[in-house]
């Protein structure tokens, strides 16, 4: 902000810069070292908001461009993933010392430490030839309803945005329309192959689907913003999100759905944008 000239103060204390950096701070693995860190930080705030004039200009979801750039640039260290306590033992306890030392000064091994994600575990083991039933069996990770400890941190993100709908910081009709449109497609492959395809309760509550459909996908500047609009907008999110992760590269496809929306929106309002009072058709 120094350096283009403007104002400082603004832009720290509307609360949007923190917003961000708690939402790419959820979506990176916990014991990333400081570097991947910044960097994220880095493509979040410069590139994708202040180089497009800052808050309220930014075409696509800060947080969503962070989270991309860092796991197309750097696919290992995204990958891992602290495993819950109880698959562990107590060489998870590594406190909050060791977890700063493992930060800063990358001397500790997190092969002991990390672990697969269920939607992770789930792909590789059907690419492998397994089906959903035998890898549900032979997974600790996965067989769990919707993933070991995966199912409770997305029951408390379920919590915090039916909050936010209670208070009305957020509208219905994106959170709503993602979740359906993925349960929806979900329960519709489920019931052709169940072999191949889990059921719909895993893709809600197995990844990121929750904390995209009430805290990402519901952004007001780079999502869709006539009520018609954010139905279709949180249609596409869903679909996409279960394409991905279904045939595309990934496991999880939520920050590339809504980056895939957020160029769609400007047309999405175009043509579901209300009719002026008195406008025929």
């Amino acid at each position: 902000m120094w350096l283009r000239r403007r104002p400082i103060s603004p832009a720290l204390l509307d609360g949007s810069a923190l917003v961000t950096a708690i939402l790419l701070a959820i979506t990176i693995p916990p014991y990333s070292a400081w570097w991947l860190i910044l960097v994220g930080t880095l493509a979040a705030l410069v590139f994708a908001k202040h180089l497009y004039g800052g808050l309220g200009f930014n075409p696509f979801n800060p947080a969503m461009i962070g989270f991309v750039v860092l796991l197309i640039s750097f696919p290992k260290q995204m990958t891992q993933w602290a495993a819950p306590v109880e698959l562990l033992g107590q060489q998870q306890n590594v406190g909050l010392i060791g977890a700063l030392q493992i930060v800063f000064s990358n001397q500790f091994t997190l092969d002991a430490l990390t672990g697969a994600t269920p939607l992770d575990a789930l792909k590789t083991g059907i690419g492998m030839g397994g089906s959903v039933e035998s890898v549900t069996a032979g997974s600790a990770i996965v067989g769990q309803f919707a993933g070991f400890g995966s199912v409770w941190i997305n029951l408390a993100l379920l919590v915090g945005g039916l909050w936010m709908l209670w208070r009305k910081t957020i509208r219905w009709q994106v959170p709503v329309a993602m979740l359906g449109s993925l349960a929806a497609i979900a329960t519709l492959f489920y019931l052709i192959d169940p072999s191949r395809y889990a059921d719909p309760l895993f893709h809600i509550f197995g990844g990121g689907a929750l904390l995209g459909a009430f805290f990402i996908a519901t952004d007001p500047v780079s999502g869709a913003t006539s009520p018609r609009g954010r139905i279709f907008f949180g249609i596409g999110v869903g679909l996409f999100t279960y394409i991905i992760r279904n045939w595309g590269g990934y496991p999880d496809g939520v920050a590339f759905s809504i980056l895939l929306m957020n160029m769609s929106a400007p047309m999405i309002d175009y043509y579901t944008q209300p009719k002026a009072f008195g406008q025929k058709g």
